[in-house]
């Protein structure tokens, strides 16, 4: 997963998601939805954000 620039890792050391068919990645998708909505990558989310204001300050 990507914010910006910045890849946010779903699990320790977990950047990216693999499925074995079309439906499995909806079902991926949707899992990653309800995660965001619980704010359960709020931490991850601040983190790449708090990084790309940095990048702008330059």
């Amino acid at each position: 997963m990507k914010y910006g620039s910045w890849t946010i890792e779903l699990a320790k050391g977990k950047p990216s998601v693999e499925v074995a068919s079309g439906e499995a990645l909806i079902k991926a998708l949707e899992s990653i939805k309800a995660a965001v909505e619980a704010g359960e990558l709020d931490e991850q989310i601040e983190a790449a954000s708090a990084g790309l204001r940095v990048g702008f300050r330059r």
